[in-house]
This record gives C-alpha cells, sequence and structure tokens, in this order.
C-alpha cells in the first residue's frame, strides 16, 4: 500500500550502523552506555577568505571521533556565535602551536581552547561577525584530500563544548548529513558495512574503525598519526561519556550512509493523519500523549529497511534507469498471492523476475534484496491478530507495553495503520514501568539481585505475581523483591480468609432463605452501603486501568471494614443464632451478596483463587470468568445511616482501646469477660436507637450514658475527645455456647450450662429439625 500510493522511496542517509550485526538499526534498538572516546583539536588552514586580516590563519574544531575526518567536507558555525581571530603570545614547551600562530575561535570558548592547546598568553586580534565567506583546506589536502571545505551556517551548532566550530561529515552524521544536503555539498561513502575503510579512500584503506568483536580498529590512531604528521593536530585527550550501542551486542555503534528504503511522513500526509488519530486515544498515564504527539511531530521520514541476511524482503523492482520503484497493482497481486501459498522466502529461494509477468522486461529492473526493519512488521501485527478473526475486532481496544515503545511499537504501529487503514490501531494506549529490585536498582544476573518468576509460582502460586503487578503502580518502575513478595502473600491471605469465612458461613444457605432488604438489620444495610459505593470504585478502576486502585479498595474493604468489623460482630451471631433467626438469614443473605461481589471482581486479578472459590460453591455453573461483574441495587445506598455507623465505629474503637488496657494489664483475658459504660454526648443520642453495643463491641453487656461530662478516669483517645469509656467486669454465668457472662445462666434447667439466648435458639433448631 506504501509503495504503491508513492510514498515508498529509496534514499541515502546516515544511519546507526552495527559493525558486528552488519546492519541498520532503529533508534528503538539503541541503548546508551558509558564509552570512553579520544577527542582531537584539529586545525583547518583558510585557503579563500575576503579579510585579509585571516589569510594564513586556521579554524580549529573538536570532535570525539577522529576516524570521520577523512569524511569531512565542510565545517559548521553558529549564526548567533561571537567569533574572533586569537594569536598565540607564548607557549608552553611541548605544545603543537608556536607562537605566532593565529586561530579562529568562539569567544566564550577561547580561554578553555588555549589551555588545553598549551597557549600561555593570547590577544584578541579581531571579532569575526560573519565567517561563512571562508573557505578552508583539508587539513590532509597534500594527501589526496585536495578539496574545498567552506564554512557553513548550522543551527545544531553549540558552545557548550569544543571551539565553537563543528567539523561536517556528511555521510557520518544527521546533522551533518541535512547541513550538506541543504547546500549540495557531496555525501562521500568511506567506511564499508564491516566498519572498514574503502579501497579508494587515500591513506587509510583497509583500516577498521571497530572490529568484529566490536572493539576499536587502528582507524583512529591512524588517522590522528596523520594529523600529527601535517602539524594539523594541535591537541588530544580522551572523554567519557554516554554513547549508543547495540541492545543486542552491546557494541559501539558508528553513524554511516546508506541507501535505505523511507515512507515519506510529511508529503503523503502520513503524519497529520497520526496527530489527528492520537486525539482519539485515551492514555494511561496521560502524559504519554505528549510524548508519543512530540515523537511524532520531530521525526524524520519512516526508514524500512534492513541489510540483514534474514527476514521479510521489500519485494519490490527498480527501473535501473530512473531508479524509481516499480508501482503496478497487477505485480504486487502477483507477489501477495505467491507469498500466500509459499511464504516469504520464495522472493530469496527462486526468480523474482517471474512476478513481472509479460508486461515488463526483466532486464531493465533491478531486484531489491533488502528486507523489512523488525519496527514495521511489530507495526503490522494490529492486521493479521484483529481483521481476520470474528471473535476480534479492530481497532483493538488496548495496547500494552513499556514506556520505551513509544519510539518503537507504539509509534511505529499508530504510523503504519494510519497510512494503510487512515486511523489508530488502538484505542487505548497503556505504559508500564520494568521492574527492578527493591532498592529500585536495575535487576542484573551480574549483581545477584534477579528473582525467577517461575520460583515465586512454584512456592507461592501465579496469583501472588499477579497480585504484586496488579497492587503496583505500573506507571512507575515496579520494584520486586522477597520482602515485597511476603508483603502481597500477606494481602492474598487477608484476601483469601475474607473468601474462606463467607464460604464457611454460607454452608446450608439456599437462595429461597435470602432476607429482604426492607427487614435486614441496620449492620446490614450499612455493609450493602459499602458495597453500592465500593462497586462504583471498582469498576471506575477497572475502567481506567487502575488495577492497583481496585486491588487497595478491595483489600480495605476485605481486612478494615469486613474482617476486623463486620465479620468479627456477626461472628456470634452465625455460630449462635437460629438458623431462622432473620438477623442470621439477613447475615447469610449480605455474605451471599458479598460472595458474589468480591469474587467476581478479583477473577480477572486473582485468576485461580477467583476460580477456585467459585468452583467450591458452583461446581456446575461454568467458569467464573465467563461470568458477568454484579450489579448493586441503587436502594443501598444510605448516606444517612453510613454517617451513624461510622460514628458507631469511633465509639467500637475507643472501646477496643480501654478494653486492650485491662487486657495488658491482665485483669481480663477476653473482651467477653467485661461489661462497658460508654459516655456519648446526648446530641448524638438517636445514633444508638436499634444498636447493641454490646454485640457491637463484643463484651457481656453495654450501658449508654448521653451527658457531655464524664467520669475522670474514663478512658479517652485523642481524636475521640467526646466518647469516654470505663471497663467494668461482667456479672454472672459465662454460657458455654456464646462464652457471654450473663446472669440468666442456668435458668432452663434442661440447659443448665447455657443463657436464655442461646436455650432459645437451641430449642428453634431442634424443633426445626423434627418438624
Amino acid at each position: 500500500k506504501f509503495l504503491l500510493d508513492g510514498s515508498l522511496y529509496r534514499g541515502a542517509r546516515p544511519v546507526m550502523w552495527s559493525v558486528v550485526e552488519k546492519t541498520a538499526l532503529a533508534d528503538a534498538e539503541i541503548e546508551y552506555y558509558e564509552h570512553t572516546s579520544p577527542t582531537i583539536y584539529v586545525a583547518f588552514t583558510i585557503k579563500e577568505t575576503s579579510d585579509t586580516d585571516l589569510e594564513g590563519a586556521r579554524v580549529v574544531i573538536w570532535t570525539t571521533t577522529p576516524w570521520t575526518l577523512p569524511g569531512n567536507r565542510a565545517i559548521g558555525f553558529g549564526s548567533e556565535i561571537d567569533y574572533s581571530l586569537y594569536e598565540a603570545i607564548s607557549v608552553e614547551e611541548g605544545a603543537s602551536v608556536a607562537a605566532g600562530d593565529k586561530f579562529l575561535l568562539s569567544d566564550i570558548l577561547a580561554e578553555r581552547v588555549c589551555t588545553h592547546l598549551k597557549i600561555t598568553e593570547y590577544k584578541k586580534c579581531k571579532a569575526i561577525k560573519n565567517p561563512e565567506n571562508i573557505i578552508c583546506h583539508h587539513p590532509l589536502y597534500e594527501d589526496g584530500y585536495d578539496f574545498d571545505v567552506p564554512l557553513l551556517a548550522g543551527d545544531f551548532v553549540t558552545t557548550d563544548q569544543g571551539t565553537g566550530f563543528v567539523h561536517i561529515a556528511p555521510g557520518h552524521g544527521a546533522d551533518d548529513f541535512m547541513l550538506g544536503k541543504k547546500h549540495n555539498i557531496e555525501v562521500p561513502q568511506t567506511v564499508d558495512h564491516e566498519g572498514i575503510y574503502y579501497k579508494h579512500v587515500p591513506l587509510f584503506a583497509g583500516l577498521a574503525v571497530l572490529d568484529d568483536k566490536g572493539k576499536e580498529g587502528p582507524a583512529n590512531k591512524a588517522v590522528m598519526s596523520a594529523l600529527k604528521n601535517k602539524n594539523s593536530l594541535l591537541a588530544h585527550n580522551k572523554l567519557r561519556h554516554s554513547y549508543p550501542h547495540s541492545w543486542r551486542s552491546k557494541a559501539p555503534l558508528i553513524f554511516r550512509t546508506t541507501h535505505q528504503w523511507f515512507i515519506d511522513v510529511k508529503k503523503s500526509g502520513l503524519q497529520k493523519k497520526a496527530l489527528e488519530a492520537i486525539e482519539n486515544v485515551k492514555f494511561f498515564p496521560e502524559q504519554g500523549r505528549t510524548r508519543l504527539t512530540s515523537m511524532i511531530e520531530n521525526r524524520p521520514d519512516w526508514c524500512i529497511s534492513r541489510q540483514r541476511v534474514w527476514g521479510v524482503p521489500i519485494a519490490i523492482f527498480v527501473h535501473k534507469e530512473t531508479g524509481e520503484p516499480l508501482r503496478d497493482p497487477e505485480v504486487t497481486n502477483n507477489i501477495i498471492e505467491a507469498f500466500k501459498k509459499e511464504g516469504s522466502d520464495i522472493w530469496f529461494d527462486q526468480d523474482p523476475y517471474q512476478f513481472l509477468g509479460q508486461k515488463y522486461n526483466k532486464d531493465d529492473y533491478e531486484i531489491i534484496k533488502d528486507v523489512l526493519d523488525v519496527w514495521f512488521e511489530s507495526a503490522t501485527t494490529h492486521a493479521f491478530v484483529l481483521e481476520n478473526n470474528e471473535e476480534l475486532h479492530w481497532p483493538a481496544d488496548l495496547y500494552l507495553e513499556g514506556s520505551d515503545q513509544h519510539r518503537g511499537w507504539f509509534q511505529h504501529s499508530l504510523l503504519e495503520a494510519c497510512g494503510t487503514r487512515g486511523a489508530s490501531p488502538f484505542k487505548n494506549l497503556i505504559t508500564h514501568g520494568f521492574v527492578v529490585d527493591n532498592k529500585g536498582k536495575k535487576m542484573s544476573k551480574s549483581l545477584g539481585n534477579v528473582i525467577p518468576p517461575q520460583k515465586i509460582i512454584d512456592q507461592q502460586g501465579a496469583d501472588i505475581l499477579r497480585l504484586w503487578v496488579a497492587a503496583s503502580d505500573y506507571q512507575e518502575d515496579l520494584r520486586f523483591g522477597n520482602d515485597i513478595i511476603k508483603h502481597h502473600t500477606d494481602m492474598y491471605r487477608r484476601i483469601r480468609n475474607t473468601l474462606r469465612y463467607i464460604l464457611g458461613n454460607l454452608s446450608g444457605f439456599e437462595s429461597n432463605k435470602k432476607a429482604n432488604y426492607a427487614e435486614m438489620p441496620e449492620l446490614e444495610k450499612w455493609v450493602l452501603h459499602r458495597l453500592h459505593n465500593l462497586e462504583k470504585n471498582v469498576v471506575e478502576g477497572y475502567q481506567n486501568y487502575n488495577f492497583h486502585y481496585v486491588i487497595s479498595q478491595i483489600h480495605y474493604f476485605c481486612s478494615v471494614d469486613l474482617s476486623s468489623f463486620y465479620f468479627d460482630i456477626r461472628k456470634d451471631t452465625f455460630y449462635c443464632e437460629s438458623t431462622k433467626n432473620i438477623k442470621r438469614r439477613s447475615a447469610q443473605t449480605v455474605l451471599d451478596i458479598l460472595y458474589h461481589h468480591i469474587t467476581l471482581w478479583l477473577a480477572p486479578i486473582l485468576c485461580f483463587t477467583a476460580e477456585e472459590v467459585w468452583q467450591a460453591r458452583f461446581p456446575d455453573q461454568g467458569s467464573v470468568h465467563l461470568q458477568a461483574f454484579p450489579e448493586s441495587m441503587p436502594t443501598w445506598q444510605a448516606d444517612t445511616l453510613a454517617d451513624k455507623w461510622e460514628y458507631i465505629k469511633k465509639v467500637r474503637q475507643v472501646v477496643t482501646g480501654a478494653i486492650e488496657v485491662q487486657r495488658k494489664d491482665k485483669v481480663i483475658g477476653s473482651s467477653l469477660q467485661t461489661h462497658v459504660h460508654i459516655y456519648v454526648p446526648e446530641s448524638l443520642k438517636e445514633h444508638f436507637v436499634d444498636v447493641n453495643m454490646s454485640e457491637v463491641c463484643i463484651t457481656s453487656g453495654a450501658t449508654l450514658y448521653y451527658k457531655q461530662n464524664h467520669p475522670q478516669d474514663a478512658f479517652k483517645l485523642e481524636d475521640s475527645e467526646n466518647i469516654a469509656v470505663i471497663v467494668k467486669t461482667a456479672e454472672g454465668q459465662k454460657c458455654e455456647r456464646c462464652w457471654m457472662i450473663l446472669d440468666d445462666v442456668g435458668k432452663n434447667t434442661d440447659y443448665p450450662d447455657i443463657c436464655g439466648r442461646c436455650t432459645e435458639a437451641v430449642l428453634k433448631d431442634k424443633l426445626d429439625d423434627v418438624a
């Protein structure tokens, strides 16, 4: 499609080249590591100038790639930089310059450069406002480099380091190439695919820049030696800096100009289409939009070719005279049909000229043997994954990858789809961080901080890993270590125990035993209110791929609202009340609702645990992963009731604190050994209507006092100053069934060891069993 719409073309351009892999690398295949490079100051003697004061002077450049000097064809300067002519007055012993030598330098960098050149005293002779009419000799012009080296203005020239002048080798740098192209300067071919100077390169033919292992070859030293022989090497040193390397071989890369195949992103309108498509995509996190937009806005044409010995061929023909690719739909269809039947290797294994048919003379056409860049291949995944699958749809709901893929898969998929389908291949795009150890360091075998996921799966199960990922903020780097896994194992255990408690207390519960909402106690209504509000958060969290929010909400609900509060209160009801008791049936009804909501909410994350929980109760109703999320009832929203019970929870917290003091002092062993006296403001009296505070606080008795003042020795908490509690020992006998200390234990002689409530429950259940 790109071929037929005219946007595919062949052009020469400097690319990052791997000598080890013998191929060009895409931006996403490049990593930056610390590297030591030689640095040199080189003098270019002025050949032509309209300013007589500059005759005999030299322009000084600084570079970290001496091997690119044979490819030099110009010198770059900054139009906003101030330059001057400087003269050396005196120099140190051993300096490569002499007193009386004159140089063109940036004013800002002159002092630093003179220090490196061992010039002890110098003077500024003249300001040079516009150096663009200056032409220099190449430093090696007497040895085969006899061509003009003009000074050209370049907006990329800075005064961060160097001399304020940049040597321009159009075949070895993107900025150099564009500046040379602007001024119609030739792009010399100096280094081949093995990193070796071509035979036609004077002085240095056959020398390697890098060897086949990526180690430094003799080229740099040879160039420096030749420059020194011509008195053009003014100084040299070494620099430790960040340098591009191959992500596979980890070897340094070089810039070299090669013929590549490109897709035009500007003239074809592809760039505009992609930028418009981004507006309709949802990004998680949102800053991904800015990052991807910036990359599309600033990208050059898309290089889609590689020169590997393997890969998917760029199966096209090029006219030998015009250099234009053949854009014929009939020929293209012949190739497509052959690829479908026999695979793309037919382009290499058989005679590709067969696809021309009778329309064209094969002697007029060149067969292209280059292969597609892997990023182009990966960019097409949406087509063969989605478009031929009836169960899926195009575009994809979601693309998910690491933050480095804004430069890689995300960007190239967007460009490919916009060019061939006119729209983005994804509706949503998630960017995640990378796994690091528990100290935030990158995992490395050499550091010994790698924990194999299989080890965690074998020891704790896959759901622990899934919980760790879901509970982490994936927008940042994910910390991973034994302590972190232990923390998430504890979190998992709390969630699992919640589900075990629910399953255990649903034993014998059937749908026909459900209680109606209207007849439920307030505590059950409060739980349903919390569940109703939680549902909104969970669903919204899933919709926004905010998994750590989902897990934190569910975990808090399970551990705080349920285990520490609701379950703690209702365990007496489950163990002691009659199976027909409305309070018990209401609690089981709520457990049934909790079971469905929590199990299904957890299914996308704790997929194995959720399936286990589901099959334990519904072995004949298919997989949990085929169920839809349940929906809560609007009537469960009870804000006034919720406010009331939030205050009751505060009262319970104070009571618990007061009892804990007694427990630590060994006055009591259990909260059921106490009778608590609670003091609350009279204005809040209505909060305690129909509330059994001894049940809420798990004591054998509770007395409420509605007054502002309370005894001085009453227990209080700092954040609950209007609540006070005095703990006293409960009076009576211990019921062997509910363990409460009550004064009606043994009143029924048939059941001398249990209280009146337990006696009633036992008798009721016995009658039900008989019936």
